[in-house]
């Protein structure tokens, strides 16, 4: 089912963007939130992971890797256009998303915004929780 950040109002929001479920990189961002989950529920924050993959793959990531936040798929590309983390070309996969960190307050405000153009790098995830803690 749909997630729209207006359902999440009044709480802050984090987008974690990523290329592709069960890549190396990938994968040490999205542990690296599973845990950090104590510092991010300290400042109410939702985390999503989002990216290209099918719901099935999705899932499938998820509970291979033991993340305890929800994982949307963007299969149609619409979000990553719409967030500017569109990715053309990444080593031959086309119309992937770019890693990328959002963080948008309580009133949808983007707080703080990351993208990545290289995808061997990691996000700056001590400014994400900075930010978190300001809000």
């Amino acid at each position: 089912h749909p997630v729209t950040l207006s359902a999440l109002a009044g709480q802050p929001v984090v987008l974690a963007f990523f290329p592709a479920a069960f890549s190396s990189v990938c994968t040490a961002q999205l542990c690296t939130f599973r845990d950090s989950m104590a510092r991010l529920n300290e400042a109410k924050a939702r985390v999503f992971g989002i990216s290209v993959d099918t719901f099935f793959t999705l899932n499938a990531y998820r509970e291979a890797q033991g993340l305890n936040f929800p994982l949307l798929s963007d299969f149609n590309k619409e979000v990553i256009a719409a967030y500017g983390c569109y990715n053309p070309d990444m080593i031959g996969l086309r119309g992937v998303a770019k890693r990328a960190m959002f963080v948008i307050d309580g009133a949808g405000i983007v707080r703080h915004a990351e993208v990545l153009e290289d995808a061997r790098n990691e996000p700056n995830y001590d400014r994400v929780f900075e930010v978190l803690a300001s809000l």
